[in-house]
């Protein structure tokens, strides 16, 4: 395969050296690439010849004119920058006739979703979204296990993340829910995106509680019950990893552990090997896990009925001396 053209939107951003990483893992150029900050030196591990802009007009009239020097043009775009902005930078990456890869979570609305649509059909070019957790081996076990015992009973499912993050989080864009959207869609989407894909299509959503560090609920599928729990937090790392790692992440199914803390180092590229294959996933693809997303923004959070309550937010009630 010709090694393909890419420029990359969010260069200073902590996800995007996983992207310029799996872009020279694919055996590909990174030619261009734009932040509003400049501490992009990461940037000459990769290439060295490599335009870079601070303002995004002379990114955008750099990438026309490549467009007009043929085996020079970008064939790709690859999309770092904070969520709010995904939307944008999508459609000006599909204008300008490159397929678009994206990071999590593509768009913040169903409706945004549906304009993207559009703008594929009008430019002829493909957005796809990166949600390596399908990637994931212990979920492929996880899956594989559902398929293989077809049982007529649900699973019941516990579901906790919690990835520590510092003060500059809060100080950070991802501290501001208009333009993280919050803990639900900066750290959890990927995770309603692998619940679908193992246990079916949901059937109910409940949101127990919310603010800018933590959520939790509940989410019926057709195949499980699921008590979830997202933080960013380390007060709320188990004390078995505590001081010992940054991040916890774990599904009990049935009471059967698929701890999956390690595994993510290669994934970004995996990634990108699908989509150059012809195998990313596309709008139809992640439709689901964004709804899920949107819907538990929306909610209203709620007393959780008998058994449906994780038991961190039961503990962190408890602590309040509240009650579920």
């Amino acid at each position: 395969m010709a090694s393909k053209n890419f420029a990359l939107i969010g260069a200073a951003g902590y996800i995007a050296p996983r992207h310029m990483q799996a872009i020279k893992d694919t055996g590909n150029a990174l030619v261009a690439a734009y932040d509003i900050n400049d501490s992009v030196g990461i940037i000459d591990s990769i290439s060295t010849d490599c335009a870079f802009f601070t303002e995004f007009e002379y990114f955008l009239e750099h990438a026309w004119r490549l467009k007009r020097q043929g085996t020079r043009a970008l064939d790709y775009m690859a999309i770092c920058s904070p969520n709010h902005l995904h939307a944008a930078h999508v459609v000006a990456g599909l204008q300008l006739g490159c397929d678009v890869i994206c990071e999590k979570p593509l768009v913040p609305t169903p409706d945004q979703l549906d304009e993207l649509r559009c703008v594929e059909q009008e430019t002829g070019r493909r957005v796809y979204s990166i949600m390596q957790l399908r990637h994931h081996p212990a979920i492929h076990e996880l899956r594989d296990k559902v398929v293989a015992e077809a049982r007529d009973t649900k699973y019941d499912v516990e579901l906790t993340y919690i990835t520590s993050r510092g003060p500059w989080y809060q100080a950070s864009w991802k501290g501001d829910p208009r333009r993280s959207f919050g803990v639900e869609a900066d750290i959890g989407v990927h995770f309603f995106d692998m619940l679908h894909l193992v246990f079916g299509a949901l059937e109910r959503l409940v949101l127990h509680y919310s603010d800018d560090h933590k959520a939790a609920g509940y989410l019926e599928y057709e195949q499980a019950r699921v008590r979830w729990f997202l933080s960013i937090d380390a007060e709320d790392l188990p004390e078995e990893v505590r001081d010992r790692q940054p991040t916890y992440r774990a599904i009990l199914c049935d009471g059967e552990a698929f701890e999956f803390s390690s595994g993510f180092e290669d994934l970004h590229t995996v990634s990108y090997r699908e989509v150059l294959a012809g195998r990313g996933f596309g709008i139809d693809a992640v439709r689901h896990c964004l709804e899920t997303v949107y819907a538990i923004r929306h909610a209203t959070p709620e007393a959780p009925r008998d058994g449906e309550a994780h038991p961190q937010l039961q503990a962190m009630v408890q602590a309040r001396g509240e009650s579920t």
